[in-house]
């Protein structure tokens, strides 16, 4: 049996050997390997997950029974795998990561690159619907592949970029979390004698410290120790390395804080964020002259838009930083390190730039469970319930309806939108103080009460 909730809207993830199986993923690489083309050159690589390489098997077995040359890049970073997609001598027309990403260490997926593009959305859709409609075809096993070395060209193209880096004597902590990102990370520190030390560098999918997710604040604990005793800055990363935290001694710099930092060495910059970037990253952008562009959340979404737009740079609260200025345009937590670097070798004070920022108080992100079919409805629900709010509701000055419902409010916004990959309602709140803050919270919590009642 096939699952079709597997096929997600910006790559295909699941349990493995439950979704993930041996047919499931055959048919994957059958059916893609179709939708290949020019000379259907195709790159192969994986995370620390002890699956991955099962599922690179099963994968392969696929794509060479549709015709394609297939090429093995090992055990990679995410972002070593895109990296791959342009450079010459590999002539590639795609690259598939197999990575279960942030998600515990039971789940695994493909992130697809055709044609330097990020493959998502309806085209996942559609390719889930040929492999649910074929579900009981065989396909002969037939790993025949050839390995590529993608991992040096990679670590030379960072020692030439940031050779003025070299021997720079700030203190730099990290954490790999026990994922892919020292395969290369270490590499390249090295080569530029910096002056670092790295923990759970050793790759482990069974990630034995802590989850391998940097955007939550309890798998920072160890760093933060790290970061106290032996550092002056600290970097984290998730478990394929395109998600990205930034630490000093008195912060966690989210995604967004850290483009407003990029942003400010960027001439003339345009900049992207997600719904759910804070307004105060738009406002001292735009005030400083930097056009900003807010868009949907998700790492393909955001890879097309920076092309579309030609923007500089692109960010996601969670970490994922995407650079076209300097770089290609997809998002790498090892380049975003770079460059953070490359603030603090030219000076920059990083306490003293995110405490110039405006004041303001917010929540993490806030999960609401429901279901795969109630999720969408609910936010149609909601912009009509929106129409003629309750008597009490707050004041809105506008509702930005990009992805989901993002509402603005006199002293701040909330947003509600679908989670992509998941059965539940995203919410986030900021406002200028805490009163505020808790009154928008607590009025569109009510509405989306009332939006689930109307659906009961």
């Amino acid at each position: 049996m096939i699952n079709t909730n597997i096929f997600r809207e910006y790559d295909i993830r699941g349990i493995y050997d439950k979704e993930l199986h041996e047919q499931s993923v055959k048919l994957i690489g059958y059916f893609l390997g179709q939708r290949i083309s020019g000379t259907k050159r195709v790159a192969i690589g994986y995370d620390a997950r002890v699956h991955s390489p099962i599922l690179r098997e099963y994968l392969v077995s696929g794509l060479n029974a549709s015709g394609c040359t297939v090429f093995d890049m090992g055990m990679v970073a995410t972002p070593v795998n895109y990296f791959a997609n342009y450079q010459d001598v590999f002539d590639l027309n795609a690259s598939i990561m197999i990575t279960g990403s942030h998600n515990p260490s039971q789940y695994n997926g493909f992130k697809i690159t055709l044609d330097k593009q990020p493959f998502f959305g309806t085209d996942i859709y559609a390719l889930g619907d040929q492999v649910v409609s074929n579900a009981f075809m065989e396909i002969e096993d037939n790993v025949t592949k050839t390995d590529i070395d993608v991992k040096t060209p990679y670590i030379d193209f960072m020692l030439d970029a940031f050779s003025h880096l070299e021997n720079m004597n700030t203190k730099i902590v990290f954490d790999c979390g026990n994922g892919v990102v020292d395969t290369v990370l270490t590499d390249i520190f090295k080569g530029l004698k910096l002056n670092f030390k790295g923990i759970y560098c050793e790759p482990d999918g069974s990630f034995p410290n802590h989850h391998p997710d940097p955007s939550v604040s309890k798998n920072l604990v160890d760093i933060k120790a790290l970061l106290q005793e032996e550092g002056e800055i600290a970097f984290a990363y998730d478990g394929d390395a395109d998600r990205l935290a930034v630490l000093t001694e008195k912060y966690n710099i989210k995604g967004d804080q850290m483009a407003l930092l990029y942003a400010s060495r960027i001439p003339h910059a345009t900049v992207i964020g997600e719904v759910k970037c804070s307004q105060v990253m738009y406002d001292a952008l735009e005030k400083r002259g930097v056009k900003t562009v807010m868009w949907k959340t998700g790492h393909s979404n955001l890879k097309v838009k920076i092309q579309e737009v030609e923007a500089d740079l692109a960010c996601e609260v969670s970490g994922h930083i995407f650079f076209k200025h300097r770089y290609f345009g997809y998002d790498d937590a090892i380049y975003a390190t770079l460059r953070m670097l490359e603030l603090i070798d030219d000076g920059m004070n990083l306490n003293q730039e995110i405490e110039r920022l405006p004041k303001v108080f917010s929540t993490e992100e806030i999960q609401i469970k429901t279901t795969e079919e109630e999720k969408f409805m609910l936010i149609e629900r909601l912009k009509i319930l929106l129409e003629s709010p309750p008597i009490d509701f707050p004041k809105m000055m506008k509702v930005i309806t990009i992805d989901g419902l993002r509402i603005h409010f006199e002293h701040g916004w909330g947003l509600v939108r679908a989670s992509n990959t998941t059965p539940v309602l995203v919410t986030r709140f900021e406002a200028i103080d805490e009163n505020y803050l808790n009154i928008y919270q607590e009025k569109i919590n009510q509405l989306i009460s009332l939006a689930k009642e109307s659906l009961a």
